[in-house]
């Protein structure tokens, strides 16, 4: 009787502590794409609207109170990563094989521009504008229906081409990739 009041015991506290976890407000997401046969991803956390569609962008929305606005981390907790097996083209810029943390610009609603930054492993708000190795302009296109949970994608085009995209809310913001 003992052992089956133990058992019963260790399995109430069990399923208690199971149901008191939560999945993460924004979860961890990897996009990845093998692009002229080289692997190339991003690693973020993935914030959902939750109701504050039209509110989230602008001089007065939610992410003009960053502390690095107009430099938005483009996800949410840790910083959003870039890693890369080869040498690439993002843009105008040129990317050699390794790991980054990506940041957008979006000063201008309508022109976001891509941020690559050298410094990696840190919190997404740690902006250092000195490590950039450097900035490309994004193309901006609306989303044909509001975009819930952020996401970054990367899209194998053929021939050691892609595009990198971020959607989320109302605004989708791409720029191409070439493998070298």
């Amino acid at each position: 009787m003992k052992r089956v009041l133990i058992c019963a015991s260790l399995l109430a506290i069990t399923s208690t502590v199971f149901a008191q976890q939560k999945a993460p407000a924004s979860p961890p997401e990897t996009a990845t794409a093998a692009i002229g046969g080289q692997s190339i991803s991003i690693k973020y956390s993935s914030p959902g609207v939750k109701g504050r569609e039209g509110q989230l962008f602008g001089k007065d929305g939610r992410i003009s109170h960053d502390p690095h606005y107009p430099v938005w981390r483009a996800g949410a907790n840790s910083a959003t990563t870039l890693h890369t097996d080869a040498d690439l083209t993002i843009g105008t810029l040129s990317v050699p094989k390794g790991d980054y943390t990506l940041f957008v610009d979006i000063s201008d609603p309508d022109h976001w521009v891509l941020i690559v930054n050298k410094k990696t492993g840190e919190w997404g708000l740690a902006y250092d504008g000195t490590q950039d190795l450097g900035h490309t302009p994004m193309t901006m296109s609306k989303p044909a229906s509001m975009v819930e949970n952020l996401k970054w994608t990367i899209n194998d085009l053929s021939g050691g081409k892609g595009e990198i995209t971020l959607a989320w809310e109302d605004h989708s913001a791409s720029v191409p990739i070439t493998v070298h």
